[in-house]
């Protein structure tokens, strides 16, 4: 089968092909995302390959589906820059990743609470230049702290397990508690308001839904515990970026790390140093010095990519045999 891979990176194009050796399909690598702009790309590609970023909405997949497209092989485990009632409606299938490295994401967000709360961006730039003072450096013990996780799937899973390594109390907070797994790490489901209140961080690990956009807003930075600090390798559009600047004014929040931005698109897995950022919000953020972001690289370990490689192959593998769709995204 002829596959159309958009928005592909280096990174993107060693794995799949190296994990394509099993399989055999024919691989084309685009550099651009895939959306109105560029759909005219995938003419004559039974499978189009795109990632977060890419945005299908219902007339990319008009397109996609008079050009021969039968199947929208997510390589990654969000779809909401996909429109699957109208690939249901043009008879296009489509698949993702739902779990490729939990550990990959859960680590990434403590590197981001570690480096936030030691202010180990702030101390490598000093030293740097030469200034080894230790003022504005002062963090806190994690050991003792109480972690705070919004989602308990399998990253916030992962998670949890990280922070009771650290010696720190757990509370979680989902739709779907799972009493077993609550007993098996030693943690505590709480309501929301109460997770909270009583969290010297928050870690957001959802999927963004209708129900879950802006889940962190003006209302629930103010029930924040102050000085607690928030961390979110999600998505980005479950936190209201104005309001979250507000709060980071008024100093409320003792630091933010980000590896999501709720308007990355065009921005995240960019170079724009010759360019320029030309997002006002992200350029505030920026200027707080207890705020790290990264350019949405929770995900990028040779372990994920290689598991986000051969499960997008295998699913486009099972499609092709007309297999159970195991992976499969339903309108």
């Amino acid at each position: 089968m002829k596959i159309a891979v958009f928005d592909s990176k280096q990174y993107d194009r060693q794995a799949l092909t190296l994990a394509n050796h099993d399989y055999g399909f024919a691989l084309s690598f685009f550099e651009p995302r895939l959306n109105g702009d560029t759909v005219a790309l995938a003419a004559g590609f039974e499978v189009v390959c795109p990632f977060v970023n890419d945005r299908l909405d219902a007339a990319v997949v008009a397109s996609l589906a008079a050009g021969g497209t039968r199947l929208v092989a997510l390589r990654c485990a969000g779809f909401n820059g996909v429109d699957v009632a109208a690939c249901s409606r043009h008879g296009i299938r489509v698949v993702r990743v739902p779990a490729y490295s939990p550990h990959a994401v859960a680590e990434h967000a403590f590197a981001l609470l570690l480096a936030v709360n030691r202010r180990i961006h702030k101390a490598y730039v000093r030293v740097r230049e030469m200034d080894f003072s230790l003022d504005g450096l002062v963090g806190f013990d994690l050991h003792g702290k109480t972690f705070g996780v919004i989602g308990t799937g399998r990253i916030g899973e992962a998670a949890i397990g990280i922070a009771r390594g650290f010696g720190m109390r757990v509370l979680a907070h989902d739709v779907a508690q799972d009493r077993l797994l609550a007993n098996q790490l030693g943690f505590s489901y709480v309501d929301r308001a109460t997770l909270l209140a009583e969290s010297d961080v928050v870690s957001l690990h959802l999927p963004l839904l209708p129900a879950t956009r802006h889940l962190i807003d003006a209302i629930t930075l103010a029930q924040m515990k102050r000085g607690a600090l928030l961390i979110n390798t999600s998505r980005g559009g479950l936190i209201d970026t104005p309001a979250l600047i507000e709060a980071l004014k008024d100093g409320r929040l003792g630091g933010v790390g980000l590896d999501v931005y709720e308007m990355e698109e065009g921005v995240f897995f960019e170079n724009l140093s010759e360019a320029g950022l030309q997002d006002d919000q992200l350029a505030r953020l920026l200027t707080f010095p207890n705020v790290l972001i990264t350019s949405h690289q929770g995900f990028l370990t040779r372990e994920a990519l290689d598991n986000i490689a051969r499960t997008t192959l295998g699913n486009v593998q099972a499609f092709a045999r007309g297999a159970v769709l195991d992976n499969a995204v339903h309108g």
